[in-house]
């Protein structure tokens, strides 16, 4: 599903090229449940915004679907984010001018939903998420794990083939935490990739394998190595 080969991220400062991301080698099959983990600074979130194709100043070759992103045009890869891809971010990313429901309504609409068939996807994300009473409430009348519960019904809503979930459960109970990583579970179960970034050993132990960064750089677990010639 993903392939990407020499990824690199940098900034110009004043005494060369500061690297976030170096060389970055990494595949990920379909219907894998894939963890990142490093130390802050890593450069995991930087990666996760690559695949979610938020982020498009970097070099190197990324594939998805068989989609050569490294070559499409911006517009090309928002439509790509759209169709196949759910974003849970750390820090919510909710619409403060629209409440509960209308957040939930937005990827739908992207996706083309009949109104009536977004209506009933949207009450059964605020009834399997146990936010009914809050669907009417702004982001803002919101606690941060209300929030973050309301970010990940998002993210899920539409049924995405790859969910991409940075720290999902931190700002959460830990019991709000574990039905979060229950429901991962359960939708990995169903066929949806998941990539998430986390400190949690507890959530990492949800998935199939661990990539290791540390200061840009995959230390373990990326892609396989390639086939020595004989």
């Amino acid at each position: 599903m993903i392939t990407l080969r020499n990824i690199e991220k940098f900034y110009e400062a004043g005494y060369g090229r500061s690297y976030v991301l170096r060389r970055i080698n990494i595949d990920v099959k379909e219907g894998e449940f894939v963890t990142i983990m490093g130390p802050s600074g890593a450069g995991k979130s930087t990666l996760l915004s690559i695949l979610g194709m938020l982020d498009g100043a970097w070099t190197g070759e990324f594939e998805f679907l068989g989609h050569p992103v490294h070559r499409m045009k911006p517009k090309e890869r928002v439509e790509l984010n759209k169709k196949y891809i759910g974003f849970v971010f750390q820090s919510y990313h909710l619409i403060d001018s629209l409440t509960v429901y209308e957040n939930l309504d937005i990827p739908l609409s992207y996706r083309n939903v009949k109104s009536s068939e977004r209506a009933a996807l949207v009450c059964d994300a605020l009834d399997r998420f146990r936010i009914v009473g809050k669907r009417d409430l702004y982001p803002s009348q919101l606690s941060g794990g209300q929030q973050q519960l309301v970010a990940v019904a998002r993210a899920v809503i539409a049924s995405p083939k790859l969910l991409l979930a940075d720290e999902p459960t931190g700002n959460l109970h830990s019991s709000q935490g574990k039905e979060i990583m229950d429901l991962f579970r359960k939708l990995n179960s169903e066929g949806t990739t998941i990539v998430q970034v986390t400190h949690s050993e507890a959530n990492a132990a949800c998935g199939h394998r661990i990539i290791q960064l540390a200061d840009g750089w995959v230390v373990s677990g990326g892609a396989e190595p390639a086939p020595q010639p004989s």
